[in-house]
């Protein structure tokens, strides 16, 4: 059997493993590759390429992430029922049955909240009323409008922000999902908030907006990012229209990630977001800037 047969073979059944290289230096050693000895000179060694291709030596200690340390909090936005001590003291008000108020101040229901950014609008616009939708944001509304509707979800509400380009976007997409409750929201308007980590060039806003637009947009945050009630007996829908700095920045706060990396994601016109909120306080992303639903020609992220 020749070398270049027997490689192939020590190949298959080694998964590429050191016994390759082995077999390749003996082979190149004794000329088995076919090459003079002139020519094996002029090149670069076959050995030598194999070695640099095979991984460093491998040990569990140089493959294994570092934990950040950072536990989960279960209880992050202060709804979770379980503590019926404080301090080591028991609660007052409780009934004499603590298990059942225990179980009867449970959530049970799922929340599913869909944040839809805006579509594409005229940034040359003076002033938000005249930042209005282009008509390919128009038509990027229609599409999402669509396949909101083709989920076949039952929506209970769809909330938006006072901002132009939101309002229309909510609008156009509302004639898709007939029935289904509209609200306005000034605390979801677009803003800056908190200072981004890496920060960039590009967009640099003052001190102050960080901390008048971050105080909106967390309270926003807690108004509508949180488990259920316990009240509520069946999973819900909710569908949140608004825009990226907020939709980036709820969905770090949500899955306890940094908040300041919210700048470190994109979102296209359009896009759907998707977070789940179990009656746990377990979050979850199940899409994020979701716009394979529209024609390619059609994505923007302006």
């Amino acid at each position: 059997m020749s070398y270049r047969r027997t490689i192939k073979l020590v190949c298959g059944f080694a998964g590429g493993s050191a016994v390759l290289v082995v077999a390749a230096a003996a082979a190149e050693s004794r000329g088995y590759f076919g090459d003079t000895q002139g020519e094996r000179a002029s090149q670069w060694s076959r050995f030598n390429i194999l070695q640099a291709a095979q991984p460093a030596t491998w040990s569990a200690g140089n493959h294994i992430v570092a934990s950040t340390g950072h536990a989960w909090d279960f209880n992050w936005d202060k709804r979770d029922p379980s503590p019926l001590f404080t301090n080591g003291k028991k609660k007052e008000n409780t009934s004499e049955d603590p298990s059942s108020e225990q179980e009867n101040g449970k959530p049970k229901a799922t929340r599913n909240i869909l944040f839809i950014r805006h579509s594409q609008y005229n940034l040359s616009g003076n002033g938000d009323h005249e930042r209005i939708l282009t008509p390919l944001g128009r038509e990027q509304a229609e599409f999402t409008g669509q396949r909101l509707a083709a989920l076949g979800l039952k929506y209970d509400i769809m909330v938006y922000s006072t901002m132009a380009r939101a309002t229309e976007t909510a609008n156009i997409i509302s004639k898709y999902l007939p029935g289904v409750e509209l609200v306005s929201c000034d605390l979801l308007r677009e803003g800056a908030p908190i200072e981004p980590v890496p920060p960039v060039n590009h967009w640099k806003p003052d001190a102050v907006q960080y901390h008048e637009d971050g105080a909106r947009i967390e309270a926003a945050f807690r108004r509508y990012i949180h488990r259920a009630d316990p009240k509520q007996k069946e999973d819900s829908y909710e569908i949140i229209v608004c825009h990226a700095n907020v939709i980036r920045y709820f969905v770090c706060r949500a899955l306890q990630f940094p908040p300041e990396g919210w700048l470190r994601m994109g979102l296209n016109n359009g896009s759907i977001t998707w977070l789940t909120v179990r009656p746990s306080g377990r979050v979850a992303l199940r899409t994020l800037g979701d716009s394979g639903f529209m024609p390619p020609d059609k994505l923007t992220r302006t």
